[in-house]
């Protein structure tokens, strides 16, 4: 019950940070256009277009960590291989974003990213992985434990 609430809750908040991230780039690439903004001889139109670019880009990868996560909830099963790197993306790209985001815009934009960035990791550890499958089509044998600390092992054969 709580993995379904997790991801869909996550879900929820993945399309409005989709629809935030798409107005704002919106709004930067109007303004870039109206000012005729330019940085270092940039044409103002080439960075105006851009950032629309940029920002239609940022929503259609939050929109499709949202469509994983509705999956997850849906199916209450965890997302494959494709979701869990996608999702892991998303993970790492708030992690960093939330870095950089005490410095430069505060730490309620901090907390807003390490909120998102705790639902993407729970949607990612609570569900339990899918089963590994091996050269054989069976489940893959685990390597055998490592010795005790201080054991010493032979070198050679």
């Amino acid at each position: 019950m709580v993995r379904r609430l997790v991801a869909g809750l996550a879900a929820i908040v993945l399309v409005a940070e989709a629809a935030v991230l798409v107005l704002v780039h919106i709004v930067l690439g109007r303004t870039t256009a109206n000012q005729s903004m330019s940085i270092a001889g940039s044409d103002p139109d080439v960075m105006s277009k851009a950032t629309y670019a940029m920002g239609a880009g940022m929503g259609a990868f939050l929109l499709l960590c949202a469509a994983l996560a509705v999956l997850a909830a849906l199916r209450d099963r965890s997302p494959g291989r494709f979701g869990r790197i996608v999702l892991i993306g998303a993970a790492v790209t708030h992690a960093v974003l939330g870095m950089l985001a005490v410095g430069l815009v505060g730490w309620g934009a901090f907390a807003a990213l390490m909120l998102i960035l705790c639902l993407l990791v729970l949607i990612l550890t609570l569900y339990p992985a899918a089963a590994r499958q091996g050269d054989g089509g069976g489940p893959v044998e685990d390597a055998p434990p490592p010795p005790p600390f201080g054991e010493l092992k032979p070198t050679s054969p």
